[in-house]
């Protein structure tokens, strides 16, 4: 299967050519959220960012595996290889079960995915249902010399790793400033040097979730579960591992050296990670008083948020810029992102409103008073294309340089060769939608008046928003309703009142048309008048 489909590689700092390892079928492991706390904007970025991927993947024709974990063990506070596990302290500050906490969040998460209109992956592993697993990535990695045994706990161990083969390739730390990098840790006297972390922790007394193991009662270090979890259901190489620019080092780092201390090979070909996300200008952080989780977003109950924002408008902004590129939050431009969703949606419902001109119909009307084809143009009277031999819009005839006659359907081919153009280029989602966005002039023009459009013309429009708008971008009409409801009947049932408001108005009844007016305002709808009778949305 041929595709020009480039994706930057973090591994070899470059953009490059996607090629899968098995033809038609793509591995995709993408690290998924530790579930003690509500989902905030930094588990929305790289969910909707691998969603988009996953999505294109499949619009090129391949059969994605694409495997999200689900982090409910392991996980210690800092990251460290010291402390209490996360989702055990919330335990114990809520007087629940572990389990009960990690059910309740992992429920969130899900609710907020699919409000996001992220599709779900194909497999979502948790760690704790793959405590066999890690144990035998962890035997494999003893029995090849890269790791030991510490009172009951195992390390890996940098130093034998790193005369064999290269611990810090991904990120680009050598071992000795990853050394003077680490922080001094409680335990530390565990380990035969400070950058080896722990790939089993034998438990403490009074830590509540642990697992038998040849070493000790005790749990997973935290890199493990991505590991085995990946090579369990992708195989030991599989094509892609994604996740945010903060998991380079150390989680994806350490991945890479138990994978081939285990097996003796690298395991992914293509490591690609987001950008971060910072709120006004600064890092997110609950200390900073501006961590948000996303249902705040949603419902606008957080001080710093001047109003609720729809999910479909968190998606659209993060879209609006690059994967790799940073992402700052706030009020203005989420409002910008609201208003920039709500215009390409409104096109959208136009675009479904638009007939078909007559084929005698001109194709310059609005360059030409008497109709004719771009006289202007040509003193012959000739064709938009004979007038321009490359097909190209009628400048000269149309003052707005829309195009005209046969390069209507030349302008939306390419306007469709651009998009893919965009995606191909290391999923360039900004130019996506501002490509869309000329689409929507088009459709514009075409409603005012000002440009003719054939059936074939209004189909591919159609098409091109189906497949980049909808399918692969994600993005969801929340005018059009979910959970397949149809909306037909309500539909129909404003354009009634609405038809009444024109009757009374064209009778001169202003008092009627006022009340059908300001009833439906104030029930939350915009209507606006226009040459043809009426448009309307919700607010």
């Amino acid at each position: 299967m041929e595709n020009n489909l480039f994706i930057y590689n973090t591994l070899t700092r470059q953009k490059q050519l996607f090629k899968p390892i098995n033809e038609g079928r793509v591995g995709m492991y993408v690290c998924g959220p530790t579930v003690y706390g509500d989902p905030h904007l930094g588990h929305a970025r790289p969910a909707i960012t691998f969603d988009v991927l996953f999505r294109y993947l499949r619009f090129l024709g391949y059969k994605v595996r694409y495997v999200r974990n689900i982090t409910d063990v392991g996980h210690l506070e800092h990251d460290a290889d010291e402390g209490e596990d996360k989702i055990a302290k919330k335990a114990r500050l809520e007087q629940l079960e572990p389990m009960e906490v990690a059910q309740f969040f992992t429920n969130r998460y899900h609710d907020a995915m699919r409000a996001l209109n992220v599709l779900p992956p194909s497999i979502e592993p948790h760690a704790t249902g793959h405590i066999i697993e890690q144990e035998k990535l962890v035997e494999q990695i003893i029995d090849n010399g890269y790791a030991y045994v510490s009172h009951g706990s195992v390390y890996f161990d940098t130093e034998a790793y790193n005369r064999d083969h290269r611990y810090g390739i991904l990120s680009g730390r050598n071992l000795d400033e990853t050394r003077d990098a680490s922080r001094q840790l409680d335990g530390v006297g565990e380990k035969r040097n400070q950058a080896d972390f722990s790939l089993w922790k034998a438990a403490q007394p009074e830590h509540i979730m642990r697992w038998p193991s040849p070493w000790s009662d005790g749990f997973p270090g935290w890199h493990c579960e991505c590991t085995a979890m990946g090579r369990k259901y992708l195989g030991e190489e599989f094509d892609i591992h994604g996740g945010g620019m903060d998991l380079v080092f150390p989680h994806h780092e350490c991945e890479i050296a138990q994978a081939v201390a285990a097996q003796g090979k690298p395991m992914v070909r293509y490591w690609m990670h987001n950008n971060m996300i910072t709120i006004n200008g600064q890092k997110m952080g609950k200390s900073l008083g501006n961590f948000i989780t996303l249902e705040q977003f949603f419902t606008g109950e957080h001080p710093t948020l001047n109003q609720p924002y729809s999910p479909m408008t968190v998606r659209f902004f993060i879209l609006q810029a690059h994967y790799r590129g940073t992402v700052d939050f706030s009020n203005d431009a989420l409002l910008a992102a609201q208003k920039a969703y709500e215009r390409i949606i409104d096109a959208w419902h136009r675009l479904q409103a638009l007939q078909a001109a007559s084929p005698a119909g001109p194709p310059c009307a609005a360059a030409s008073p008497a109709g004719s084809p771009c006289a202007a143009a040509s003193p012959a009277g000739s064709p938009c294309a004979a007038a321009s031999p490359a097909g190209s819009p009628c400048a000269a005839a149309s003052p707005d340089g829309s195009p005209c006659g046969d390069s209507v359907a030349a302008t939306i081919a390419a306007l469709r060769g651009r998009c893919a153009d965009a995606m191909n280029d290391d999923l360039n989602t900004a130019q996506v939608i501002a490509t869309l966005f000329d689409a929507c002039r088009l459709i514009n023009q075409a409603h005012d008046g000002n440009l003719a459009l054939s059936d074939d013309n209004i189909n591919e429009l159609k098409s091109l928003f189906g497949d980049y708008l909808f399918d692969i971008l994600g993005i969801r009409d929340d005018a059009a309703g979910g959970d397949n409801i149809d909306l037909t009947p309500y539909r129909k049932a404003v354009d009634l009142l609405l038809e009444l408001r024109l009757n009374a108005k064209r009778n001169k009844d202003w008092a009627t048309g006022d009340l059908i007016r300001d009833r439906l305002n104030e029930a939350g709808f915009s209507v606006k008048d226009t040459k043809d009778g009426f448009e309307w949305k919700l607010q």
